[in-house]
Parts: structure tokens; sequence; C-alpha cells
């Protein structure tokens, strides 16, 4: 049986991945969970699952939660602090991070640097950080497994072949809600309209980054340091019906492409599980049912935050932490009313122009370009208010 930590239980990874240890209950068992305020979700979890610690970032929610599993067994710690104390609880064999954005860096560093094999769903550590959480992992021993669809996919169609025979790596893109409109009608969108994926469901914060293809910004940024391929060979390709989750051309021409419907509880069971697949009882994939799979280049003048994701891998250094905050806070304005959908790349361009990038050597580097770019990003986003 093995042990796990899930960093963002109560988020749409978390909750996948709780629903898989609930049909596997021989296979796993959870023994730590956090979350941001979500408390009432969480004591469900805990009243299921009965984990040994569990940590909320809110202070006030924690405290409620305290007072409500009085008659539970299970430790309840809060903040920072507490999120890495339960990243390292010594009995976990893995940690599945899957909070959202930045704030999940240190407590993913702090599971991979107590010796923790980590199950990567949160794509911003490895963007602000990549590059020293794989040292970290390589010094250590410690795997990072994939769980995005796309990584996944890049690391299933990498196994058994050699790296250095790899000549591109292609991600898959679905295009988001809003792949359909003018340049033009993507000036009025709504938060509403925006969330409407086609295929997925997901966060809203990964949902909005999905329509303005910031997503792949990030996953070209993260596929770099998690498969150690420079950013030129690294291509994305829109592909609306998310059936092909991302291909890898190897240097004789040929291609290796996984497939399957666009469910996250396979990439998320085959990183619990690696090397063995578990028995899920999802439909399966009927190509003869689907008949035509499409495929086209990105858009870069209507959706212009992928090759900000580029620019930021070239510039190098603390940029991608600055470009990834400055996403973070655009996409939470948005969200609330408070800017355009258009006004998103527009605010990470600005910020992205005023960093000035230092190497990242040390977590507090990361930290500090991250405290810097929201500052700023936040300072845009009062203006274009006013």
């Amino acid at each position: 049986m093995k042990t796990l930590v899930i960093l963002g239980s109560t988020g749409s990874i978390g909750t996948n991945t709780l629903d898989i240890v609930n049909r596997f209950p021989e296979a796993f068992r959870v023994i730590g969970m956090t979350a941001g305020s979500n408390d009432e979700l969480i004591e469900e979890q805990i009243r299921h699952f009965k984990p040994r610690v569990v940590a909320l970032s809110n202070a006030a929610a924690a405290k409620r939660l305290r007072h409500r599993c009085g008659d539970v067994p299970v430790e309840i710690l809060s903040g920072q602090e507490g999120l890495v104390q339960v990243a390292s609880v010594s009995e976990a064999e893995l940690v599945v991070s899957a909070i959202v954005g930045g704030a999940g860096l240190v407590p993913t560093l702090a599971a991979i640097r107590s010796g923790k094999h980590v199950a990567l769903a949160n794509k911003e550590p490895m963007v602000m950080a990549g590059q020293l959480m794989q040292s970290e992992a390589r010094r250590l021993g410690v795997r990072i497994f994939p769980v995005d669809s796309e990584h996944s996919a890049i690391f299933q169609c990498l196994e058994g072949h050699r790296v250095e025979d790899v000549r591109r790596l292609i991600l898959t893109a679905s295009g988001g809600a809003l792949w359909p409109l003018t340049k033009e009608q993507l000036h009025d969108v709504t938060p509403e309209r925006a969330l409407q994926h086609p295929n997925w469901k997901m966060g809203s914060k990964i949902t909005i980054d999905s329509a303005t293809l910031m997503n792949k910004g990030l996953e070209v940024v993260e596929a770099r340091w998690l498969f150690d391929i420079p950013d030129p060979q690294i291509e994305v390709l829109v592909h609306r019906e998310s059936i092909i989750h991302s291909l890898v051309e190897y240097e004789d021409r040929s291609m290796i492409a996984q497939l399957g419907l666009p469910d996250m509880r396979t990439p998320i069971s085959y990183a619990m599980r690696y090397p063995e697949r578990l028995p899920l009882n999802l439909p399966s994939l009927n190509l003869a049912d689907i008949g035509l799979l499409s495929f086209c280049k990105p858009d870069h003048d209507r959706f212009p935050c992928l090759n900000l994701g580029y620019e930021s891998l070239r510039i190098g250094g603390t940029m991608p932490a600055a470009m990834n905050a400055a996403n973070e806070i655009a996409v939470d304005a948005f969200l609330n009313g408070g800017i355009r959908f258009t006004a998103i790349p527009d605010i990470i361009r600005s910020t992205m122009d005023a960093h000035h990038p230092v190497e990242v050597d040390t977590v507090e580097s990361a930290l500090e370009a991250d405290r810097w770019a929201r500052e700023k990003a936040e300072s845009l986003v009062l203006s274009l208010a006013h």
C-alpha cells in the first residue's frame, strides 16, 4: 500500500486523486492533506479518508476546522509552515502537488527536500524554479512524475526511448473556450463565457489560462525542465478535440502520440501507481465514433500569452517566475471584473518589460521575483481601473 500526501485536496486534481484512492483502497492510504480555505469540504474528506495531519493556508478556516473536528484524531495545522510540515511528513511515499499557482512552490520543494517522490499537477513551481527543483530531485534521488495531461503524455511517449534521440516535443492545446472568437470579440468576453471550456472540467484559474493560451506558455516552460529539452525543440499544436494529449518526434522522424478521452483520472492514476496502470472503469476511446481529428497552428496575434512563455524561457533566470506571478494577478482581476480579457497579456507584457531577472540559485530568489511581479501587476490593474 502506497502512502500519500495530497497538497490541494479540495481542488479539481485533489478531488480526482481522492476518487482514485476511493476506488482502490487496498492500493493507497492518505496520511496528509492540505487546502486553502475550504474547511467544509476538507472536513468531509477528513472524516472519510482519516488522514493523520492536515493543513489549511487560511488560519481562520483552520480554526473553524479544529472546532468542528474535535471528535476526529487528526492534527490540524495552518499557514505556509503547516503546508510544509504536511508535505514533509515522514511516512509519505508520494506527494501529489495540486495547489493552484505559485503558492505550491515552497511545499512542493519541501516534499522533494524531504526525499518524497512528487506527482506534479501544479505547473507553477516548475515554472518559477524548475532548474532548482530538478537539481534537488537529482541530488536526493527523487522522481517528479508529471500529472498534467500533456506532460504525462510526453512522459509516456518517452518511456523506453533515449532522450538524445528526441527531435521535438509537441504539446497539444485545446484552444480553450474562446478559440473561435475574433480579436474584436475577445475584447468584450465575460468571465462566464471564458470559463465554458469545451472539453475539460477544471478550476477557474486554469480554465482562463486555457482561454488565453497562457496554459501552454506555462507548459512549455515546465516541459523544458521536466524533460531536459531546450525550448526550440518544444512546439505547440492546437487540437480542439483533446484526444491526442501530446506527441514526441524522434530523430528518425517517427512520432509517438498518447491518446485518450479527456479525463484527468488517467494521468493522475499513472503518476500515483507508476510503473503500473490501474484498471479504471472509464469509457474507452472509440476513434470510429469520433471520425476526424483536427490540428492547426496557434494564433499568436489573438492569443499572445503563448509567446510570452517562450520569451520568459529565452531570457531565463527569474523571468518565468515574474511572468507567472503577473498572470495570476491579471487572471484574478479578470475573474473579479476588474479588467477586460484582452488586458491579461498586456499586464503580463508590461510586468516582464519592467523586470530585471537574476539567477534562480535559491528558492528565495524565485519568491522575491514573484513578490515584486505581483506588486507591479497589481499596480497595473489599478491603473486600468481608473
